[in-house]
Formats: structure tokens, C-alpha cells, sequence
């Protein structure tokens, strides 16, 4: 995967605060949830209802073809690009109106024919078109964060495979445990990555778009069309414009489409941040039992080859949970038919969560596809405790034969240092049994290689770019 492109020279004096300085996990990735991104989607969402108008019958054709035109509406969902409204000056305008869609349609309403700006948001509210664009904002994210996820998901699924029956110590509370493998260890993490892959994938599916009114009855439109079954499909017709699901009923103060996908980036992000975590952990100068593929120097140990990926993924991981409780928390005290600032509160949140989710899925990729298992450092850390790795075998097989208290005895002095296949030859209720089959780690791996299977066999199919078309 291609190192990501960073974007241009900002300076301080240009007024941008953040374009990624003190978060590397998202530079590169973050285009799509700009400012820009987000203009390009309240555009977006203005020309769409005018075209829904005219879906419907009531709008003229040539005002809507004018309308489209002046906007740089294009087909096949890809919305408006080439609009020409000014992001700084609509910026410097928001604040007074209190968000940027007030501003923002009357600049629309300025730059054509008197007969087509008057079907310029009409009937519609503010949040009616705010919701709307960040939904297909984070409609065309989550793609990309699929995207990702289903990358990374191929390239552990072959490295499950590869490793299936690799034998490897577990760890539990940061100490060897018991056998499992190479393969059991990266299917659990193929696991929660497709998990979270298929819940993002039927979140984005089911986004909605909005369209109430100013209290959510929508009952303007059904004047403005002469009834309500009319103002009914237009909500739908505008769902159909924008490519997005049409809602039962407006939700501006229900916040579930918000929190669901909240829900879903921080699982993604969560899954991820688990395959960065066992990296770093497993990357330890004395572990050493995994490696990425292109680490990270350091400015001042040149010996150092850092698990950066990880440490990045990490990063959004740590951050991501707080981010999706603050949406939760904003949509819980959505008061009344139209919140007051807690609808504000949602909208950096959501931003920073895709933003966050973008960057940490395609680091997970590139981590996922240079991945590198040291098999001499996994078969030395299996050997270290001389055959203790599978007390709880012995247990079971011995506990009948000796007792639980000679089994505890004889474990200490494996423990202590003692020579265990001998002590384990010199049972005369053995008789007769193989000692080194009893401690062979890969006889108590159990049906580690049948979950590698199942979770190789069950993993989502790598994703068709052209599917996740904005």
C-alpha cells in the first residue's frame, strides 16, 4: 500500500488549525471530511431537493436544470463539485446564523433567476440540509473505511492460513498460558475485523436522509404542494436524488442514525486498534515474535525499528471511544423538536470519529499487508518455560493417575528448573507413556486450526472498488 500523500503547505497564517501536525494516524486519509467535503455536500443536499421538487411534479424542468447547472450537480450520486461558493466566506458567515446553511442558501438563491431561487430550500430547515450532507459525508467515509477493513482482512486471512499450525505460547495477564498458534492468534483478529466490516457496511445502507420542516412535520411542504401525500413523496423523492434510505418519519432530535453509526466507526476502530495492540506487544525487542514491515525510526536510537503503524492505530484507538460516548451524550439531550447545541456538538465529533476511522483502517491495511512472523522467535519464546506450557494437560492426564497434589509437586519443580520429561519418565504410573508427547505444545493446541478455518472460510470477500463509489 502506498505511503499516504500529505497534503499541502498550510501554515498558521493561512488560519488552518489542523491538517494533521499532531495527528499522523489521519494525514493523508482526511479529504473526504473537510470543510470543503462537507460544502460540496450541503450543495449537494440544496440541488438535490430542488430536483426532488421536480421529481414530484412541482418544480418547473428548467428551473431545475438551471439550478443544476449553476452548481455543478452531476449524476450517479456524485453531487456537486464545481459550485463555486467561497468556503471562507461561508465560514466567516456561519457564526451568526449559528451553523452554515442559513448563509449558505442565500448565496445560492443569489446567483440565479428569481423564479428558480424561490425553489431553493423550500419548505426546509436548516438541519434538514446539515444532516443530509453529513450523512453523505459519512456515506462516502465509511466506503472508504470498508475499503480498508476488507484489505486488511484478505491480507490476515492468507497470513492465517500461512501460520494455521504454527505453534505459539499464549499469553494471559502477560504470562505464558497454555498452547495455541500463529494462525488461532491472527483468525481472532480477523474475526473482529470482518464483525465490524459488516456492521459499518449495514449502517451505511441504512443511512437516511432528513427532511421535516422546521419542527419535523413536514407540514410546509404539504402546503407548498397542496397536500401531505406530496410532501410524503418528496421525502421520498429527495431520499432517491441523494442515493440514501428514505426516512419513516423525520429525525431531528431522534439521533439514531448518528449514534448507530457512531456505534459502528468506534467497533472498527476498535477492531483495528486490537491488531495493533498484539502487534506492539508481540514486536518487543524480547518477544520479537512479529514485525512490521516497514518500521518507524527514532530521531535519537538509530538502532530502533519502531512498530509505527501500530503506534498510529493505537493512537485513534485510545481517542475514538470518548468521541463516540460525546455523541451519544449529544443526542440524549437533543430537547424539544430542534436541539439547542447539542445538534452543534455532533457535528466536529462525527467528523474527528470518521477522520479518526479513515486514517486508522488504512494504516491497518498497510500494517496487515507487511506483517512479518519470526517463526525462530516464536519457537524460542515457546521453548522458554521447558515444557510448563502445558501444566494443564499434565493436570488432566496425571491428576487421575497421582493426585492434584502430586501434580502440584511435580509442576514446582519443573518450575524450580528440574529436567520435567524426566521427572515425568520416572512415574511408574505412567507406565510406560510418552513422556515428550505429553509435552509436545503442538499435541494441546486443541481446535485452534479448525477456528483458522472457519474464520477463513467466513471472511468477508475483499471489497469492489467500485462499490464504495462516492
Amino acid at each position: 500500500m502506498p505511503s499516504p500523500t500529505l497534503p499541502p503547505d498550510t501554515s498558521g497564517r493561512s488560519g488552518a488549525i489542523d491538517v494533521g501536525l499532531l495527528s499522523p494516524v489521519t494525514v493523508g486519509h482526511d479529504a473526504g471530511v473537510s470543510d470543503a467535503a462537507v460544502l460540496d455536500a450541503l450543495v449537494t443536499a440544496e440541488v438535490a431537493l430542488t430536483r426532488a421538487s421536480a421529481r414530484v411534479g412541482a418544480a418547473p424542468e428548467r428551473v431545475v436544470a438551471e439550478v443544476a447547472s449553476t452548481f455543478g450537480w452531476q449524476d450517479g450520486q456524485s453531487g456537486c463539485r464545481g459550485h463555486g461558493v467561497a468556503l471562507g466566506d461561508l465560514i466567516a458567515a456561519s457564526v451568526a446564523g449559528g451553523n452554515p446553511v442559513i448563509p449558505l442558501v442565500g448565496t445560492l438563491r443569489s446567483r440565479v433567476s428569481s423564479e428558480a431561487a424561490t425553489w431553493i430550500h423550500r419548505g426546509a430547515t436548516s438541519q434538514d440540509i446539515l444532516d443530509t450532507a453529513l450523512v453523505l459525508v459519512a456515506r462516502s467515509a465509511t466506503a472508504d473505511v470498508a475499503a480498508s477493513l476488507a484489505a486488511t482482512s484478505a491480507a490476515l486471512a492468507e497470513l492465517a492460513r500461512t501460520h494455521r499450525d504454527e505453534v505459539a505460547a499464549a499469553r494471559t495477564l502477560t504470562q505464558h498460558a497454555v498452547p495455541t498458534t500463529v494462525g488461532a492468534r491472527i483468525a481472532g483478529w480477523l474475526r473482529g475485523i470482518d464483525r465490524a466490516r459488516t456492521r459499518l457496511d449495514a449502517v451505511r445502507a441504512g443511512l437516511p436522509a432528513q427532511l421535516g420542516g422546521a419542527a419535523g412535520t413536514a407540514a410546509a411542504f404539504a402546503e407548498h404542494l397542496g397536500s401531505s401525500e406530496a410532501a410524503a413523496a418528496l421525502i421520498d423523492a429527495y431520499a432517491a436524488e441523494l442515493g440514501l434510505a428514505a426516512p419513516a418519519a423525520p429525525w431531528h432530535t431522534e439521533r439514531w442514525p448518528i449514534t448507530e453509526l457512531g456505534d459502528a466507526l468506534v467497533q472498527a476502530i476498535d477492531a483495528v486498534g486490537k491488531v495493533a495492540t498484539d502487534v506492539a506487544t508481540l514486536s518487543r525487542t524480547e518477544i520479537g515474535e512479529l514485525a512490521e514491515g516497514a518500521g518507524g525510526g527514532s530521531s535519537a536510537m538509530p538502532q530502533k525499528q519502531n512498530p509505527a503503524s501500530s503506534v498510529l492505530i493505537r493512537s485513534a484507538a485510545l481517542r475514538a471511544p470518548q468521541l463516540g460516548a460525546t455523541l451519544h451524550l449529544a443526542a440524549a439531550l437533543a430537547a424539544d423538536e430542534r436541539p439547542d447545541g447539542a445538534w452543534h456538538a455532533e457535528w466536529p465529533t462525527l467528523r474527528e470519529l470518521l477522520r479518526l476511522a479513515l486514517g486508522a483502517a488504512a494504516n491497518a491495511a498497510r500494517l496487515a499487508a507487511g506483517l512479518r512472523v519470526d517463526s525462530a522467535a516464536v519457537a524460542r519464546n515457546l521453548a522458554a518455560t521447558g515444557g510448563l506450557l502445558v501444566s494443564e494437560r499434565l493436570s488432566i492426564v496425571l491428576t487421575p493417575l497421582i493426585g492434584a497434589a502430586r501434580v502440584r509437586e511435580l509442576v514446582a519443580a519443573g518450575a524450580r528448573g528440574d529436567d520435567l520429561a524426566a521427572l515425568l519418565r520416572a512415574l511408574p504410573e505412567l507406565g510406560g507413556t510418552d513422556a515428550a508427547g505429553l509435552l509436545d505444545p503442538a499435541a494441546y493446541t486443541g481446535l485452534a486450526g479448525a477456528f483458522v478455518d472457519r474464520s477463513v472460510a467466513a471472511a468477508s470477500p475483499a471489497a469492489d472498488p467500485e462499490e464504495h463509489s462516492p
